[in-house]
This record gives C-alpha cells, structure tokens and sequence, in this order.
C-alpha cells in the first residue's frame, strides 16, 4: 500500500447534490505492516497516530470536520442511534447503526467482512448507516436503522440502500451449528446456504443474506456493489483473511456518509 491517494468507492444511488459518501478502501492512508495503509479502526492496535491521520484524511475527503467522522462501539447488535450531535470517540455509543438529519455530520461504519450498509431518503433529508455481520443482520439491525429513520421522517418507499464490500460466499465457510442457528429463526435461510461435504460445513452468502433483508423491508432501491473483502486483498481488509494467516491483528474499513449544509 504505497499510495497516498484515497480510492473511495461510490454509488450512482447515493450520488446526489445533498449527500457525500464513500467506502473508503485501504488505500490513501499513513498505516503501516498489517494495517497498510488507510486504518480506521478505533479498536485496531495500530498506532494512535496513525489512525488520527487517516480517519482526518477521510474527514477531508467528505469536506467535514475530523471530530464529525463519527463511529460507533460496535458489538454485533441491532442497537441503533439517532445522532443529533458529535461525540467524542471515548464517549462513542455503543450500537451498529447510527440515523441523522443533521448536516455535516459524517456516520462512519468500521468493517473489515461484515456488511457496510449506507441509507439515504434525500427527500427527507434523512440518513443511517449500519454495520450488519451476521448477528446483526440476523438480529434485525437493519430493521432497526429504517425504524430510526423513519422517525426522521424517512419513508421506505424512498430509502436507498447501498452494501459495500464484504465477505462473499466463495469465502465464508460455516459449520453446521451456525447454519441451524439461522434456520431456526427463518426456514427461508436455506437458500443461503449452500453445503459442502466436510461434516455438515456450508458456505453462507451474507450479501445474499443482508440483500435479502432489504427486500423483505420493501425500500426504494438496493445496490449490493459485490465486492469481497477477502479476495481482494490489495483493497481491503479481512478479519478471516487474517485469521486463516494467523495475523496478530487487522485494519478495518470505513464506509461513511453526510447530509451537506
């Protein structure tokens, strides 16, 4: 990762004179080693510094302030909160998806597999962005974002979701006693799954999965940008990638959006 330039990725259903956006890749950043080179992970063991830097240099880029990228403590959950103001990062909530009206605040999501999900009802004015991994998504983390939402004054109808880059179902391997999990709680998760022929292990497709969970919510449009993080190690982390190498630790990406003035 050696260059300076950040490589943001966009949607043509995010782009629109109200709002600024972008899944921001690896690249374009200070971090060294595992974390080359644009860390923006709160809760990496990458240095301060560092992590300053490329979170300032995101910052930028979405023309805000530094202290208005906000993350969150996320935990896997389906807690969502509605911003009304800037908090500092020791004082960050703890949920996996954020709703705002509120311009020049940039909702920023860490990731580095699970799903970044990126809402907008420009209409209304009215944002959200979600970190759905599999509990989350399972859990109704994405419910709980449109709800926020709408209390905005969103409406489905309008809403347009975006999923950046995450781990595909070529590379997300699960046994059985994951799959149960989810068949438990909705017999129509069969068809994302797809069984191999060790001990019961199956390969999950989370987009399908999350993708899925947008269309039963009946929002305006969904695009999944069908990038995995684990393939494409030149612009993204991977917590599996990382795992399945025996990393110490991993970088994560920032997928972030905001409301202009």
């Amino acid at each position: 990762m050696t260059s300076n330039t950040l490589t943001p990725i966009t949607s043509p259903l995010l782009t629109h004179p109200s709002l600024m956006h972008g899944f921001f890749t690896r690249e374009g950043g200070v971090s060294t080693g595992l974390y080359a080179s644009l860390n923006g992970g709160l809760g990496s063991d990458d240095e301060v510094a560092h992590i300053t830097e490329n979170r300032a240099r995101m910052a930028a880029h979405l023309h805000i302030s530094p202290a208005h990228l906000l993350s969150l403590y996320q935990f896997h959950s389906a807690e969502c909160v509605i911003v009304t103001d800037p908090w500092p990062i020791a004082a960050r909530p703890r949920a996996d998806a954020m709703a705002t009206r509120i311009p020049g605040l940039a909702l920023a999501i860490g990731t580095a597999d699970c799903g970044p999900l990126l809402f907008a009802d420009t209409e209304a004015r009215v944002i959200g962005a979600a970190h759905a991994g599999w509990k989350g998504a399972l859990g109704g983390v994405i419910e709980s974002t449109l709800e926020a939402m709408e209390q905005l004054g969103a409406q489905r109808a309008r809403i347009n979701a975006v999923l950046g880059p995450t781990i595909s179902q070529t590379n997300y391997e699960v046994g059985a006693e994951f799959r149960e999990a989810f068949i438990a709680r909705d017999e129509n998760s069969t068809r994302f799954f797809t069984p191999l022929t060790d001990q019961g292990k199956c390969r999950f497709d989370l987009p399908g999965f999350i993708v899925g969970r947008l269309e039963a919510a009946k929002i305006g449009s969904i695009e999944n940008l069908a990038l995995c993080t684990y393939a494409d190690e030149q612009r993204f982390f991977s917590f599996r990638r990382a795992t399945h190498r025996g990393e110490a630790d991993y970088g994560r990406l920032i997928a972030a959006l905001t409301l202009s003035a």
